[in-house]
């Protein structure tokens, strides 16, 4: 996926296709978007994090490079006994808020949300079956604070994360001006890439 190919029309037509909100009204008010790969299987950063706003009444649009899909380890070793979670597509209004990921800032879970748990213990990302609804800690965090992460391994076990250090303090940093005109709490839309119109 080509972060190049992704633009403002191309993503308000894709999440009014799915009868999803987009947000136009008024500066800051933020599209958090994330684009699964159509190749669920790679073990990198192939996902795209997408911030659409409007700035002075101009569009502004950032896509970064991502997983929203859990690291090869965390699918072969579960930290949880009933499978790796994998966040089920769909617009979770509320997702997330600003706060602490093991001791900087990220956006946090705020509300229950619904996963896939891939038990099988194999290197493939399995995103059907029973949907676990629920506070499963799934965050939206960067990988290295050092360096842009190539590999996601042990970098996400189900949450949303950037490779891209700074890319990520770019993103919480516009957060942050939302949050003074909209509140604390963002609301994140997944869809595939196959759904990009």
């Amino acid at each position: 996926m080509n972060p190049r190919d992704i633009t403002i029309d191309k993503l308000r037509r894709s999440l009014d296709g799915l009868g999803h909100k987009f947000f136009e009204a008024g500066d800051y008010n933020l599209n958090l978007i994330g684009i699964r790969s159509s190749d669920t299987d790679a073990n990198s950063f192939n996902d795209l994090i997408c911030l659409a706003f409007k700035q002075q009444g101009h569009w502004n649009l950032f896509a970064f490079a991502a997983t929203t899909d859990p690291g090869v380890f965390w699918r072969m070793s579960p930290m949880n006994q009933a499978g790796t979670a994998v966040l089920v597509l769909g617009q979770h209004k509320g997702a997330f808020t600003l706060g602490q990921h093991k001791g900087y800032d990220a956006l946090t879970q705020a509300r229950s949300l619904p996963v896939y748990r891939d038990d099988d213990c194999d290197a493939d990302v399995d995103v059907t079956g029973t949907i676990d609804n629920g506070w499963h800690g799934i965050n939206l965090h960067r990988a290295s604070p050092h360096h842009t992460s190539k590999q996601v391994d042990r970098w996400s076990a189900g949450c949303q994360v950037l490779a891209d250090p700074d890319e990520f303090a770019m993103l919480i940093s516009i957060c942050d001006r939302a949050a003074r005109e909209w509140g604390p709490k963002f609301t994140y839309t997944l869809i595939e890439e196959g759904d990009l119109a």
